[in-house]
């Protein structure tokens, strides 16, 4: 499957200006080949959490507006990177998954806040596993700061997953932890990581991209520059069972191991 991963310029807390370049982007990515296309975090404010009130698409109506249009125009998945969204009066860091249909096969709340920038002062955790398959392929989506949580990434793999879909706004001071993490994500769940970062900087944060698709065994296959940028990549996605056979890690789990070292003792 061709990807295409759009390296955003997040304009801060401009909805109008950031869902107009997002179609843009889209469409682009459409003409030179791409079968599904993957955007960054919080792509239609940024940041403001402040300013959430304002700014926050209302049960994602906007966002699942334009997406299902594109998806279904185009052709093509749209795993939707994640928008700020207001759902019964609380906000959201909200992830959209469409298939080349125009239908809508997954939503995703953040499960994990980053306290370091405000999430959890603002927003509202989620609490449901996101899985799904597109074209037969087996996948699950996490947002930024939820891989610093093998265990969540652990349960999309168990539960099938054979890519995970990893939408970020990875600020440029600690991008060397977001490189190591997605690699090592990659190799111990045997799945490919194809990660979105945005680039650009908000009044608090400098972002410069690094987006990368890893595979199986951990090797890159493309790193993103530092700039707003557009790669279409062609992925194999055949080659994790492969993989999985040779070195039989889902096998040799003992899970009755883990479960009495981490249950109470009577």
């Amino acid at each position: 499957m061709k990807i295409g991963c759009i390296q955003l310029d997040i304009a801060f807390s401009d909805p109008e200006k950031n869902f107009s370049q997002v179609e843009k982007w889209v469409r682009e990515a459409a003409t030179k080949g791409a079968e599904l296309v993957v955007l960054p975090e919080t792509w239609n404010t940024g940041f403001d959490l402040p300013h959430l009130e304002e700014l926050a698409d209302q049960d994602g109506k906007k966002t699942k507006e334009l997406l299902s249009k594109l998806s279904k125009e185009l052709k093509i998945h749209i795993i939707g990177g994640s928008v700020a969204t207001k759902k019964n009066e609380q906000f959201y860091n909200t992830m959209y998954i469409y298939s080349n249909q125009g239908e809508l096969v997954s939503e995703y709340d953040k499960a994990h806040l980053f306290q370091l920038m405000d999430e959890h002062l603002y927003l509202q955790a989620g609490d449901a596993m996101n899985r799904f398959s597109l074209d037969n392929i087996e996948a699950g989506g996490v947002i930024c700061y939820d891989i610093r949580f093998p265990e969540w990434l652990r349960a999309h793999a168990l539960a099938g997953a054979k890519v995970l879909f990893v939408p970020a706004q990875w600020p440029k001071q600690r991008v060397d932890h977001w490189k190591i993490l997605l690699q090592a994500r990659a190799i111990e769940n045997q799945c490919f990581v194809i990660a979105v970062n945005r680039r650009g900087h908000d009044p608090n944060n400098e972002f410069n991209g690094h987006s990368m698709i890893i595979e199986p065994w951990g090797n890159v296959l493309w790193t993103g520059a530092e700039d707003e940028e557009l790669a279409v990549i062609d992925v194999d996605f055949s080659i994790v069972d492969e993989i999985r056979t040779r070195i039989p890690v889902y096998e040799d789990r003992r899970t009755e191991l883990y479960n009495s070292i981490l249950s109470p003792k009577n």
